[in-house]
């Protein structure tokens, strides 16, 4: 019995890398071919970038752990010090996270990647012989570097190498490496604190600076490591053979409906900047970071949710248990209906993450304007990180009223950004059926029609 192919074009117009001239090649693969394509990605990449963010989140948040091992007192971090260490940290990622994503679109992701990884690996290390607070937070503004391109560069890796349907579970399972990180941490920094004093007379190395020194090191090497293994694109990827890799690249092509080797251009910086959806999912990133975190049920629901293609739904949804949780922190004293408000809590804010950037990089396209989008999302979703380091303070304990009002208002308006963002992204979609955008087609060329991406009048919104 003959395969089943799957409901493709017969004849689309490919781009030749070479001459820049479009010819025809006839698209006659089966969906089993292009699962098995999809599978052999999955094994490649994911497990790498996986890990990769975990230690970026284990180097970002192994200054906490330090702060209990001694380095508050080593260093004189009196008063408000180790907020503002924290905060000169989520300044200049913001800052670098857009610039970062443009040289990765431009450079490639297989080396610039992993260059991120061994740059904050090595600041890490390093941050293990400062000995002032301003030598502190010069450490963390170079980590603020590197850590910057890391989190919206690997989600627009992924973005290149999967279909929109399929992006938000592959994000989620990358994102939930800081829910791992936060497991874990604390009793490999125990561990590592408790190595002999060792070094030189000049710069011993012990305690806290033995969790610096010790994961900056691991770091590096698996940063170092990591080019062995990922691709630059789907058409390099090793593990598939030559129709494979066709495969993989002409599917997200015909969805794009761009060349994913056009570069990042003026244009292209516009059309993210005035994409109303990025707004949307930056504003819901920013409540979101204001609770920081990942885990098993966001990987859940973010398969739950590519299965359905539905973004916004479950996004809105899960507030629901984060306004409960925060509202019975902010109002209820008794210990025990606290310690399940957590969880609600949690709960509630996990799946955010994920949901936010991946639901702005689906209605970003093309691959330019959509490597803009995922560092602008995730640019101001950042200053809810500055934020929640000055939410929960030590003169505001032990109930912390202002903290948990803040994240409930942050979930309130989560709720509000999503319902907006589905009506606004269902409007749209109506306006376009209808032939109400194909107005920007007139006067165009074929190639300004081809980089029209989201705005082109064919292009629907995935809500």
């Amino acid at each position: 019995m003959a395969e089943e192919k799957t409901a493709m074009p017969e004849h689309v117009d490919v781009v030749d890398t070479k001459t820049g001239l479009a010819t025809e090649a006839e698209v006659t693969w089966t969906e089993e071919e292009e699962t098995r394509v999809r599978r052999k990605l999955d094994w490649q990449i994911v497990p790498m970038v996986t890990v990769l963010y975990l230690m970026c989140f284990l180097d970002r948040a192994n200054i906490g752990n330090a702060r209990i091992q001694g380095m508050a007192e080593d260093l004189n971090l009196v008063g408000y010090r180790f907020n503002w260490a924290l905060s000169v940290f989520y300044i200049i990622y913001l800052l670098v996270e857009v610039p970062s994503n443009i040289i990765l679109k431009r450079v490639g992701p297989r080396f610039y990647i992993p260059m991120l990884v061994v740059g904050f690996g090595f600041v890490s290390l390093c941050t293990s012989f400062v000995k002032t607070f301003n030598q502190l937070c010069v450490a963390r503004a170079f980590l603020g570097v590197f850590e910057g391109g890391t989190m919206p560069g690997i989600a627009f890796f992924l973005s290149s190498f999967y279909k929109r349907k399929e992006l938000y579970f592959r994000v989620g399972i990358y994102v939930s490496a800081a829910s791992m990180a936060g497991a874990f941490g604390g009793l490999l920094a125990a561990g590592l604190s408790r190595v002999p004093e060792w070094g030189t007379s000049a710069a011993p190395i012990h305690t806290w600076r033995n969790i610096f020194f010790f994961e900056g090191l691991l770091t590096m090497i698996l940063g170092g490591l990591a080019p062995l293994i990922l691709p630059q694109s789907p058409e390099t990827s090793k593990i598939l053979t030559e129709r494979e890799r066709f495969i993989a690249s002409e599917r997200l092509r015909i969805e794009h409906k761009a060349s994913a080797n056009e570069q990042v251009k003026a244009r292209h910086i516009k059309r993210a900047l005035f994409n109303i959806n990025n707004y949307v999912c930056a504003g819901g990133f920013f409540c979101i970071n204001i609770y920081v975190s990942a885990s098993a049920i966001a990987i859940l629901i973010a398969f739950i949710s590519d299965k359905t293609r539905q973004r916004g739904l479950y996004l809105a949804g899960f507030t629901f248990l984060g306004i409960t949780g925060f509202a019975l922190l902010r109002w209820n004293n008794d210990a025990d209906v606290r310690y399940g408000a957590v969880y609600l809590c949690a709960l509630g804010a996990f799946p955010g993450g994920p949901g936010f950037l991946s639901w702005g990089l689906n209605n970003a396209a093309g691959p330019a304007v959509r490597a803009v989008s995922g560092g602008w999302i995730v640019t101001l979703g950042t200053i809810g990180g500055i934020v929640a380091t000055w939410t929960y303070l030590a003169s505001d304990g032990p109930d912390y009223p202002i903290g948990h009002t803040i994240n409930l208002v942050a979930q309130v308006l989560v709720l509000m950004l999503a319902i907006g963002g589905i009506l606004y992204c269902l409007w749209e979609n109506k306006v376009r059926s209808k032939g109400g955008r194909d107005g920007r087609l007139v006067g165009l060329s074929e190639e300004e029609i081809r980089d029209l991406g989201y705005r082109h009048p064919d292009f629907r919104y995935m809500a």
